[in-house]
């Protein structure tokens, strides 16, 4: 046996405890949840005895209420990646000037992020309660009548929406800030020697060079975004009514309220799907970059 054949074997063999952990934490659940997902498997008739095929998937299709937390989570994904870029782009660009007290910025922005979003939650639905929360003890203090934050289905979305991009803008400034620091200065002297603007050095500059940057941030923003769970279990429970009823909660309530696992893994496939065509989508972008 040669020198490079036992290096190969050698390494397989330290490979296998972490290639086995790997198979069964993670191979196995996807492949038992699609098998599932063709089968009319419940938690009350735990057996794989009855293949239906693609019924569980078209069931879902033509369920009203999977739509609903389809646009929901759509509609929440845009916003808060939206709108955490835009605030986050601009705070992270102020922060990267010459500014006293950064260490004071820096310690108050990695707060949120590091705090569990159970806490998070728990912490804002005390604060947005609607007798005993600080948020209506102010509002009623300047003569207002008190908001029911959590309670109205035209407010609760736009609450969740606020709380989550409380607790996640820190990781968008943070990741933006490191990229803009980084950015080389001699495009920035030959253009204020050209007498660009600032605005002009900042779409023709800043912007294509912080490229691979922002496509990175948006993509781990993208997905984490998509797996939005805790703070809508903690905080509405989907409601009020269907209003901040995301999927993934949606499929935790087809799944374990309704007793419906082969239900609950169509419907979590589909939801893998549109979660990989987007981020094939952003990998796309990508290309030409280099980071």
């Amino acid at each position: 046996m040669t020198s490079g054949t036992e290096e190969r074997l050698v390494g397989y063999l330290l490979f296998l405890p972490a290639g086995a952990i790997l198979v069964a934490v993670v191979l196995w659940p996807l492949i038992w949840a699609f098998i599932t997902g063709f089968t009319t498997y419940t938690f009350v008739f735990p057996r794989w005895d009855s293949f239906v095929w693609f019924d569980n998937f078209l069931e879902a299709l033509q369920d009203k209420y999977f739509l609903n937390s389809l646009y929901v989570i759509g509609k929440f994904v845009v916003c808060v990646v939206f709108l955490e870029f835009s605030l986050g782009f601009v705070i992270a660009f102020l922060l990267s000037r010459d500014i006293k007290f950064k260490v004071v910025f820096y310690t108050i922005l990695t707060i949120p992020m590091v705090m569990a979003p159970v806490a998070v939650a728990l912490m804002w639905r005390m604060f947005l309660h609607t007798e005993l929360g600080i948020a209506n003890y102010l509002i009623r203090l300047i003569g207002l009548r008190p908001v029911n934050w959590l309670g109205s289905s035209k407010i609760a979305f736009w609450t969740v929406l606020m709380v989550d991009i409380w607790h996640q803008i820190s990781f968008m400034i943070l990741i933006l800030l490191a990229g803009l620091v980084s950015l080389p200065r001699e495009p920035y002297e030959a253009a204020a020697i050209d007498g660009a603007s600032g605005l002009q050095r900042l779409i023709y500059i800043t912007f294509p060079l912080m490229k691979p940057v922002i496509v990175i941030v948006l993509l781990i923003r993208t997905i984490f975004a998509f797996k939005t769970f805790d703070l809508i279990y903690v905080l509405t429970r989907g409601g009020p009514g269907i209003s901040t009823d995301v999927i993934s909660y949606y499929i935790y309530r087809v799944t374990f309220s309704s007793l419906n696992l082969a239900g609950g893994c169509a419907q979590a496939y589909l939801f893998l799907g549109i979660i990989m065509t987007v981020v094939i989508f952003l990998f796309r972008a990508m290309k030409g970059t280099q980071v």
